[in-house]
């Protein structure tokens, strides 16, 4: 047993890639450590203790501001003496060294813009601590593509501080990878779909770190490997395929004395590319949740994570804090008397020596440095089920459209949704059930969902588009999921007239359209149907035949136009 297959037999990948960081931070620029418990504790404080012998480590909170980030005016003393007086942020106290970074998956945006800038100058590595419980969560990509390593520990149990190493070598001293090892670092780059250069340079400088804790100084095919489990793995995109051709067969049924046997049974080992080996190694090595989020990109055909909540807003009450700006308290508007002082220390002596005699003020603050809260919130959405329940459609699969509905209830209280049916058939449409994230209410209108008679489609749009433009006025950003075959008959009067209700429709949908409401056409008909994907194309909404999906895919399908 090799080296390297020794170190494999004892230690985890998640443990590796933490000593490889250790190790060296700056030529990692840092590691994301996916999941909770014991283990995560330990390598975070074996992680403090090696870095802090030789730079410093600092705890960054998620809800940190820009200012106790980058440092700015300390208030208290620049009030004081008259003078400003600037404090250090936390990024300056943690130069050279680290920063932690727990929830790092609620991080803001800005937040996490300034730690990836001080990453890019080489001021600090980061360690990034992920709660998310769903597979579509993870830390900002502008950090994520900074780091060398993502690890997922939910399954480790307990972490190995002690390296079962011999005394590492300096990176420096370990060779460059040569030709054909970066040409497999790259093909099998571009087999797992990733598209960043990052993730090569970290791929060789890890395999380079790997021989250097391995006591070599010729990086070989076991350093490769691990550098493409510890970094391009966990990057994975999309599952390797392999397109080598196969093996062209023999001329003679027995092969030469003096030729090797050539078939896949009988392949020696030194005759496997690198590539092949690779490739294995990294499917193999790629995590669950990666693998859940490849799965689910080709399902919803490669556009990426559903499932968000509404649409952001300003608000000046409520939400993310997103810092102050010049304004006068009131009408809601809160006043944040930190920024206001911080504006206002600068002038105090010009303030003070301009003013009466008599002026007793201590502090002198004008309109000028007023500054008000602002925050940043998601609205909550609001889908509308618009439920063809005509003759026609009645027993077409509608059980998928209440499962697709009790299915978004369930989650309504964690993604800030509600759900609104209407049902249309006979002459006219019916609200069966008002917006609401009841499922035990849900569950009794559905039961109670009526079928048979003609198809009113106009009136179930109108009915949607009125129940779409209240939720616009209370704040919520609303949806709107239309299940038919298309196929209207009965106009607004009640009377049946095909082509008339068919224009009413069309009519109705292009209103729809105007008002920029997010839409989707499920088509419920056994087989799809050229009326139902005009209908949607009226809407400029979605189609969707509902023979491809169930009531999953309806609703991921559903909530890929809120996260739009």
């Amino acid at each position: 047993m090799n080296a390297a297959t020794a170190v494999k037999a004892v230690m985890s990948d998640a443990e590796l890639a933490v000593h490889i960081f250790v190790q060296w931070p700056s030529s990692f620029g840092g590691i994301v450590l996916r999941g909770d418990g014991p283990a995560r504790d330990e390598m975070v404080a074996f992680a403090k203790d090696a870095i802090g012998k030789f730079g410093s480590v600092a705890k960054i909170p998620s809800n940190v501001d820009t200012e106790r980030l980058l440092g700015g005016l300390d208030v208290t003393a620049t009030l004081s003496t008259g003078q400003s007086v600037m404090r250090a942020g936390l990024l300056d106290s943690a130069a050279g060294g680290v920063v932690i970074l727990p929830m790092a998956e609620r991080v803001a945006t800005n937040v996490a813009a300034h730690i990836s800038q001080a990453m890019d100058g080489g001021d600090v590595a980061a360690i990034l601590l992920d709660d998310s419980a769903e597979p579509d969560d993870a830390p900002p990509a502008v950090l994520t593509e900074r780091v060398a390593f993502y690890t997922d520990i939910s399954a480790l149990r307990s972490f190995r501080a002690d390296m079962p190493f011999a005394k590492p070598l300096a990176l420096a001293d370990v060779q460059p990878l040569n030709d054909e090892q970066l040409y497999a670092i790259a093909a099998t780059s571009a087999a797992l779909g990733i598209g960043s250069v990052r993730a090569l340079l970290f791929a060789n400088n890890t395999a380079r770190a790997h021989a250097a804790l391995n006591g070599r100084n010729h990086p070989n095919d076991d350093d490769i490997a691990a550098a493409v489990r510890l970094v391009l793995a966990p990057r994975a995109t999309q599952m390797p395929q392999s397109e080598r051709p196969p093996p062209p067969e023999p001329e003679n049924d027995q092969p030469q004395d003096n030729e090797p046997y050539d078939s896949d049974k009988d392949r020696k080992i030194e005759d496997i590319d690198l590539e092949d080996i690779l490739l294995d190694a990294a499917a193999a090595a790629i995590p669950k949740h990666i693998l859940d989020q490849i799965d689910g990109a080709t399902k919803r055909g490669g556009k990426g994570p559903a499932g968000r909540s509404g649409q952001k807003q300003k608000s000046a009450r409520r939400g993310r804090p997103m810092g102050s700006r010049p304004g006068v308290p009131g009408n809601g508007k809160r006043l944040s008397l930190i920024d206001s002082l911080r504006a206002a220390a600068p002038w105090q002596n010009i303030r003070r020596q301009s003013a009466a005699a008599d002026d007793a003020r201590i502090i002198h603050i004008r309109k000028s440095d007023l500054r008000v809260r602002h925050y940043e919130q998601r609205t909550e959405s609001l889908t509308i089920f618009a439920v063809d329940a005509s003759g026609s459609s009645a027993l077409s699969r509608l059980a998928e459209a209440k499962g697709a509905v009790e299915m978004m209830l369930a989650q309504a209280y964690v993604k800030r949704s509600q759900v609104a049916l209407i049902a249309f058939r006979q002459s006219a449409a019916e609200i069966l059930l008002p917006p609401t994230r009841s499922l035990t209410r849900a569950r009794r209108a559905l039961a109670a969902l009526p079928g048979g008679g003609g198809t009113p489609l106009a009136a179930g749009l109108m009915a949607a588009q009125q129940l779409a433009e209240a939720a616009q006025r209370a704040g919520q950003t609303p949806t709107i999921a239309i299940l038919t075959d298309g196929k209207g008959n009965v106009a607004s009067d009640g009377t049946a007239n095909r082509a008339v209700a068919m224009e009413e429709a069309h009519q109705a949908s292009h209103r729809i359209a105007a008002l920029g409401l997010n839409c989707i056409v499920i088509d419920i008909s056994p087989r799809p149907r050229d009326e139902a994907a005009e209908l949607a194309a009226a809407l400029n909404g979605r189609y969707l035949p509902l023979p491809q999906a169930q009531s999953a895919a309806m609703v991921a399908a559903i909530e890929s136009l809120n996260a739009q």
